[in-house]
C-alpha cells in the first residue's frame, strides 16, 4: 500500500505551482548607474521546503479528506540559491561610499552576510527588525520576525538625513513576501538626497530606481506610516 503523507498528496500540485524565471538569462540587466543606497529583498531559496499547518497531520485530518494548507516561497516568485545570487554584480552599481540594506530571515542570516561580502560590502548591523504580528510554524520557536541587515562599502554616505528612525517595526503581515513600507520610508528619511535603488522590487516608488522581474510601470508615493 502506498504511503500517503501531506507532502506526497500535494507533490504534483506543488510542482505545478512553482514559479519559473521567464527570462533566458539568470538576471535582467542592471542599470548603468551608481547608487549611494541599495535596498534588496533577495528571493532566498529554501530548498523547496513547504510550510504546513495541522491539516497535514494524519490524526488531525483523517484520510486527508480536507485540503492541506501548504505554502512555499517558490510558489510566489522564482527563488535563487546563494551561488546564483552571488553572480549578480551589485558592486558594479554601488558608489564608492554606499549602504546596502538587505532583507533576510533567521535561516538565511549566515547566507546573507556571505552574500553581502560577495557583493563588495562589509556587514555592519541589524538595521530593522520586523514584527509581523502573525507567526509561522517554526522548528525551534514560532517564527514572526524578519530582519534588514546593513552593509557598507567605503564610508557612510553624506549628507545624512533623519537620525531618529526606529529599528523595531511592528506591522501586520500582508501578502506573501510583501514588506512593510515603514522600512523603505525610514531609509528614505535617512538618505533623502542620495541616489537609491530597490533590487528585486515589486513596487515602483517615487524617488527610487528599481530592478527586478515584477515592477509595475506606474510610480507610487511611499505611504507615510504612523510608527516611525
Amino acid at each position: 500500500m502506498e504511503y500517503i503523507s501531506g507532502y506526497s498528496k500535494y507533490n504534483v500540485e506543488a510542482k505545478k505551482r512553482k514559479k519559473i524565471n521567464p527570462l533566458n538569462t539568470l538576471f535582467p540587466e542592471l542599470p548603468n548607474k551608481k547608487y549611494d543606497v541599495i535596498y534588496a529583498d533577495p528571493p532566498w531559496d529554501y530548498g523547496g521546503k513547504m510550510q504546513y499547518d495541522k491539516s497535514s497531520i494524519k490524526t488531525e485530518n483523517i484520510g486527508f479528506k480536507k485540503n492541506i494548507f501548504i505554502s512555499s516561497a517558490d510558489f510566489n516568485y522564482p527563488t535563487m540559491k546563494l551561488k546564483e545570487l552571488k553572480l549578480l554584480n551589485v558592486n558594479s552599481i554601488a558608489a564608492d561610499n554606499c549602504i546596502l540594506f538587505m532583507w533576510t530571515t533567521g535561516p538565511q542570516l549566515e547566507n546573507s552576510i556571505e552574500l553581502g561580502r560577495a557583493w563588495g560590502f562589509e556587514y555592519k548591523t541589524v538595521a530593522f527588525v520586523w514584527d509581523k504580528k502573525v507567526h509561522n510554524p517554526g522548528r525551534y520557536t514560532l517564527s514572526q520576525t524578519e530582519f534588514v541587515l546593513a552593509f557598507r562599502k567605503g564610508v557612510f554616505p553624506s549628507p545624512r538625513g533623519a537620525r531618529n528612525v526606529k529599528q523595531f517595526v511592528s506591522w501586520h503581515r500582508g501578502k506573501h513576501s510583501e514588506k512593510p513600507e515603514l522600512v523603505i520610508e525610514g531609509i528614505t528619511k535617512m538618505f533623502p538626497n542620495q541616489a537609491k535603488i530597490e533590487l528585486f522590487a515589486r513596487k515602483n516608488y517615487v524617488g527610487w530606481d528599481n530592478w527586478g522581474l515584477e515592477i509595475p510601470e506606474t510610480k507610487v508615493q511611499i505611504q507615510s506610516g504612523s510608527e516611525l
